[in-house]
């Protein structure tokens, strides 16, 4: 079975000045390039902040958009499953996120879990989520604790876990959105940063929620928005070693307002500017160049996940900040230090579904989407793979959640 996720996507936040059809001209000629490129008898897309900040108000074009795309020619020999936060929805309990599921025609017997029948039943027709989803029995779902991060006035992220039976194979798909660094300069202070550690409690957070003991252990992919950041006191020692730093102070508070880095010779050239929002670099190409790799090394965030968590190399350049010019598809924005946000993760027994056919390299696939194309600040990623029938149930007489009831 050729599986295809993707995640994560904007819909509706940073793309409110373009207009409806454009957004889905965009989605068409990439995203669904790739889908018709994989020829994929199953898609998950993860999609975070659906609605974005105008929330109501752009409740019901994201609704007129996801009719587009399910209703499109090339999704016709598709089932579809797409859960949304609906428009009623009050913001104490808005967690916007929301996921797409489309399964070929092919797959005759597939079947999705309902957490609160605990069994799984047969997916049938297309449906689109028209329930909250706080009473959707397909799917659990959970905001991280407001005292998590408390800079955030009300927080929209969280998590979504569905869970899957196909070609005998069954595992958990899971939506992630993890907390952002807020400030340059605090995320700068030391190593690793203060945000850094925020969101190493809210994976963990998640991961002992998945493996407890109210279901059965699957194998289980996690993908979405993780807010990984390149360890920033690390990375600017390494882009500015031979600068000298001078410190700007606000006249009223006396706190640091603005670090600036200067060559020590070559006219005393600014190197970068760094503010509570700004991260101005000389040489954006550093973030581009072999796609990055030579700052992976500062890219440290998932090593404390090891033994539970697994990625496929990553061969892509820094997802975000992108810049949200569309004439700009290439260019960083300077609010942030470029980063490898947006990651697809899988369970140690998740990885040894993925199958790697002799002779064939290009049957795993883990990249980006429209690498020269304006798609918001974040740059979609998508993992292709193939699984073999009944990998994910070697014991389906032992495990009750992995029996088709």
């Amino acid at each position: 079975v050729a599986g295809l996720l993707v995640g994560p996507g904007t819909i509706c936040t940073k793309w409110n000045c373009l207009s409806l059809s454009l957004l889905f001209d965009v989605f068409s000629s990439l995203p669904l390039q790739t889908v018709q490129s994989h020829k994929p008898h199953f898609v998950a897309v993860h999609c975070q902040e659906v609605g974005g900040k105008n929330y109501e108000a752009s409740m019901s074009h994201v609704f007129i958009f996801i009719c587009e795309i399910k209703d499109s020619d090339l999704f016709n020999k598709y089932k579809s499953v797409i859960k949304m936060p609906q428009k009623s929805q009050s913001l104490l309990f808005l967690q916007a996120l929301g996921s797409f599921y489309f399964i070929h025609e092919s797959l005759k017997n597939i079947h999705q879990f309902d957490f609160k029948a605990k069994k799984f039943k047969k997916v049938v027709g297309k449906e689109t989520c028209s329930e909250t989803l706080e009473s959707t029995p397909s799917l659990e779902k959970e905001k991280f604790p407001q005292d998590y991060f408390p800079e955030c006035k009300w927080s929209r992220k969280g998590f979504i876990r569905t869970r899957w039976a196909l070609a005998d194979c069954a595992f958990d798909l899971v939506n992630i959105h993890l907390f952002h660094d807020a400030s340059n300069l605090v995320a700068w202070e030391k190593s690793p940063s203060v945000y850094s550690g925020t969101r190493q409690k809210a994976l963990g957070y998640v991961l002992d929620r998945i493996t407890d003991q109210r279901h059965e252990k699957l194998p289980y992919f996690v993908f979405g928005d993780f807010n990984f950041r390149l360890d920033s006191k690390q990375v600017i020692e390494s882009l500015c070693s031979t600068a000298t730093m001078q410190t700007v102070r606000a006249a009223d508070t006396n706190e640091v307002d603005k670090l600036i880095f200067r060559e020590s010779d070559n006219d005393r050239k600014v190197v970068l500017q760094l503010e509570k929002k700004l991260f101005n670099y000389v040489n954006q190409d550093v973030f581009r160049e072999n796609n990055g790799t030579s700052l992976l090394e500062f890219d440290k965030e998932l090593s404390v996940f090891k033994d539970r968590l697994h990625e496929l190399e990553i061969s892509f350049p820094p997802s975000y900040p992108y810049s949200e010019d569309s004439s700009q598809g290439k260019e960083y924005m300077n609010t942030r230090c470029p980063a490898w946000c947006d990651r697809i993760l899988m369970s140690p027994f998740a990885r040894d579904l993925v199958l790697k056919p002799e002779n064939e390299e290009k049957s795993i696939v883990y990249d980006n989407i429209g690498p020269n194309v304006c798609m918001g600040d974040h740059k979609p990623v998508f993992l292709s793979f193939r699984i073999t029938a009944g990998a994910g149930k070697p014991n389906a007489n032992k495990h009750k959640c992995c029996v088709v009831q």
